[in-house]
């Protein structure tokens, strides 16, 4: 998530220093801020947007690493990023009028990306994980709960595909391939 004022404290400037060099970066098209889906939202939500890169091989090279730092956590986030660079580009290239946020509330429930548009509602999560544990779905369900009418997907590392309740879960790749096909749905 992108906190400009937090930003704009840790580098000691001012706010609007930091919001124009985001701004620089999205000019140049190195980066894409993705906005919160808060629509007839019942729960408190965040307000913040998320950045992405626009490519996951530039963050990955970039991203400063410390002892602290898990490869799992690095390699999850440059999913991440890899999955909003497709689902941004056939919603582009097809046509398709989506509109791409995410959701997340004030006590941690997310979901990575919310597709909205004249098709639809759409919820993904993005997990690297083979094995998914309940908490994997958590946000997805709390995001289904408030928004019933929405298709919810959690993309995994494993290889199984399968329904748990109102989620598909589907292993990341065979999903990415067929993507324009699931989107036009």
């Amino acid at each position: 998530m992108l906190n400009i004022s937090q930003v704009a404290r840790d580098c000691a400037v001012e706010r609007k220093v930091v919001e124009g060099y985001v701004g620089i970066l999205e000019d140049l098209l190195l980066a894409r801020r993705l906005a919160p889906f808060n629509k007839r939202a019942r729960r408190k939500l965040v307000s913040h947007p998320k950045l992405y890169f626009f490519d996951a091989g530039v963050y990955r090279a970039i991203r400063p690493r410390g002892p602290l730092d898990r490869p799992e956590e690095i390699d999850g986030t440059a999913l991440e990023t890899l999955v909003y660079q497709q689902l941004a580009a056939v919603n582009e290239q097809r046509g398709l009028g989506y509109r791409l946020s995410y959701w997340r509330t004030r006590e941690g429930l997310e979901v990575d990306f919310v597709l909205h548009g004249e098709r639809g509602l759409r919820a993904i999560e993005v997990k690297r994980a083979r094995q998914l544990r309940p908490s994997d779905s958590a946000g997805l369900r709390a995001f289904c709960d408030e928004y019933p009418i929405a298709r919810a997907v959690l993309l995994y590392g494993g290889s199984r595909r399968y329904h748990d309740g109102p989620i598909e879960l589907w292993p990341i790749e065979p999903y990415l391939s067929e993507l324009a096909q699931h989107l036009a749905e």
